[in-house]
């Protein structure tokens, strides 16, 4: 923890490491307590450990502010009830005060005490300053928000009280929420997504928040119960504005009393009841609801989850939805089938690997003007349809738009760019989910991001951007399945990074205004991203360094927090990575050493094509 060893006397905490059983993974049912095994004292945020159990210790009679200060940082970490025991350290006026549920400061590792200060005449007692390096905030909505690193310093006060066993250390003054390392918050904490539609469509969006990995400490609700409780509570700030929620509002779960967690049939269903707020609504609305929990609790479960249903504050039936049928909110109505993937051949055309291609030599070329060789493409994206692509060409100056499942005629080019050399003109374009097209001209004396509504039916509209780029240029474009959000590479002063902005559409639904807002950074922890794609509803694929570090590929969450096992296998010279939105679809890279790559589940990385640059999947 970088404090004093000696300060780790009998108050603290334990940790139980439990065995792993039931055929070597941990499984729905095993029990959590081991039966055998030492119990020692450890101190705060070693390396994040899911088979880790903290259990907290109250402090001993007399303990010295040292013990008092230590034993409540690691109090904190651990999952006891309401923290009853992290707040024996405090005296009762600050432990009322005290709301760890109001938000989590999580620091690179455990917060150290610094060298305590004596207190003064006027304000008697001990002041401990906590040092560390402040890397992110979850708000009370459970959203995570990445901060750029800083020095985080705060105070924690103690004063001795009187109590039955004469004058004891307890702490009377103290920062707001709790305060964790990072490893501490990643054993304590998932990522689950809540879904929204986008507005105005019945597409569902994903908004990432963390929830408790087992029973939340305040109100005891297990991982299911709080994702849907979360989901009640609607949309997060950030994303507020772009979606809507089908549950009137209000709307809670109405558990049994005593109940604090919903549970599964034997046929793998879940039945929600809600209170009064909902009991009235219509089947289409109702099913739409289901639909938002359906997609939100699908990964949470062990077994996969069957159906949803719903049911009234009377214990009546509202509505059931089935996973089949929560499928046709999916964002690009494509789930269960396999994407192709497509790249650029050496002959600068335009090839397919059709889905479930494992062998080199299989790739074919696409019908119309980009693969039979009439333009030489630089650059591709793939409507999501797979009815139709953008190619850039040109030495990236020019963007023509034409079938790939027909001949056709090669049109005239639908954008332009005047910048000089080919990395000052167009970027690889994107589609989203509602088939409008997005690229960027990076002419540094017409910097756009620009979009084609319904890919080049009509002219092209320039995007704005607020606040504003403060200078920076866009150097790559990745729009959502569902369109509202997109992934910018952003560079200035020879430097690029990944942000993610808010897609807002104003006024007319037939002719929006639309505009990006809301710039947030999504790989804070990397130094330079070269390369992004989106690799499912909110989690990215990145190609880039830490600072000091070597190339990687990784996955990241679109809120800028890790992956666990996020780091992929080592692959050299990557130029561009592409990812399907169906997660269990493999990676594809273009390495100047190795050409077209895959990585497949469990395996490492294998040659495609030898021969081949730009690998994209459809979007």
């Amino acid at each position: 923890m970088g404090a004093d060893p000696r300060r780790h006397g009998q108050a603290g905490v334990r940790r139980v490491s439990a065995l792993l059983g039931c055929s070597g993974v941990l499984l729905a049912g095993c029990a959590s307590m081991p039966d055998t095994g030492d119990v020692h004292a450890v101190k705060a945020s070693q390396r994040a450990d899911s088979q880790v159990r903290v259990y907290a210790v109250p402090p001993r009679k007399d303990a010295t502010p040292d013990e008092i200060v230590t034993g409540f940082l690691e109090a904190m970490t651990s999952d006891d009830t309401n923290f009853d025991t992290a707040r024996s350290y405090l005296t009762p006026e600050a432990s009322e005060k005290w709301q760890p549920e109001a938000s989590t400061t999580v620091l690179a590792s455990a917060p150290d005490p610094g060298v305590p200060v004596p207190g003064r005449r006027d304000n008697p007692g001990m002041s401990y300053p906590l040092l560390g390096r402040h890397i992110a905030t979850v708000d009370a909505q459970h959203a995570y928000q990445p901060v750029t690193p800083s020095e985080y310093r705060r105070t924690i006060h103690l004063s001795q009280k009187a109590g039955p066993d004469g004058k004891q250390w307890r702490i009377d003054s103290l920062p707001a929420g709790l305060l964790l390392g990072a490893s501490d918050f990643e054993r304590n904490y998932r990522s689950v997504n809540k879904y929204y539609f986008a507005s105005g469509r019945d597409v569902v969006v994903a908004d990432p928040v963390h929830i408790r990995q087992r029973q939340d400490p305040v109100t005891r609700m297990d991982p299911v119960t709080q994702a849907v409780k979360a989901l009640l509570e609607g949309p997060t700030n950030w994303l507020k504005p772009v979606v809507e929620s089908r549950f009137p509002t209000g709307t809670a779960l109405k558990l049994k009393d005593g109940a604090t967690s919903l549970s599964f049939d034997d046929r793998n269903g879940l039945k929600v009841p809600l209170d009064d707020k909902a009991s009235n609504v219509g089947r289409t609305q109702c099913m739409k609801m289901a639909a938002q929990i359906m997609f939100t609790i699908k990964d949470l479960s062990s077994a996969r989850l069957e159906q949803v249903e719903l049911l009234r504050s009377n214990g009546s039936q509202l509505c059931v939805m089935s996973a089949g049928q929560a499928e046709g909110y999916a964002p690009d109505h494509s789930s269960g089938r396999p994407d192709n993937q497509y790249f650029v051949d050496s002959k600068r055309r335009l090839a397919l690997l059709a889905a479930g291609a494992t062998e080199a030599g299989e790739p074919q070329n696409v019908a119309g003007p980009f693969g039979d060789g009439r333009l030489a493409v630089d650059t591709v994206g793939v409507a999501r349809d797979e009815h139709k692509a953008a190619a850039v060409a040109g030495d990236f100056s020019r963007l023509y738009v034409a079938s790939i499942v027909s001949d056709s005629k090669l049109g005239d080019p639908v954008i332009t760019s005047s910048g000089k050399g080919p990395d000052n003109r167009l970027t690889a374009p994107s589609w989203d989910g509602r088939g409008d097209l997005w690229v960027a001209d990076r002419d540094p004396n017409a910097p756009a991001l620009k979009r084609l509504p319904n890919g080049a039916d009509a002219a092209p509209e320039e995007v704005k951007i607020v606040p504003g780029l403060d200078g920076a240029r866009i150097q790559a474009v990745k729009v959502s399945a569902d369109g509202a959000r997109i992934a910018l590479l952003l560079t200035k002063d020879g430097s690029t990074t990944l942000k993610i902005g808010r897609v807002e559409r104003h006024g007319d639904s037939d002719d929006p205004v639309v505009t990006v807002t809301e710039l947030r950074p999504a790989a804070p922890q990397m130094e330079a991203v070269t390369a992004v794609s989106w690799a499912g509803p909110s989690r990215l694929v990145v190609v880039g360094k830490e600072a000091g570090g070597v190339q990687q590929v990784r996955y990241i969450q679109t809120d800028g927090s890790t992956v666990p096992k996020g780091i992929l296998p080592g692959l050299n010279q990557v130029k561009s990575v592409a990812a399907s939105d169906d997660e269990s679809q493999p990676l594809v890279a273009y390495s100047q050493e190795d050409g077209i790559v895959r990585l497949p589940a469990g395996a490492n990385w294998q040659t495609l094509v030898k021969e081949g640059t730009a690998p994209v999947y459809p979007g």
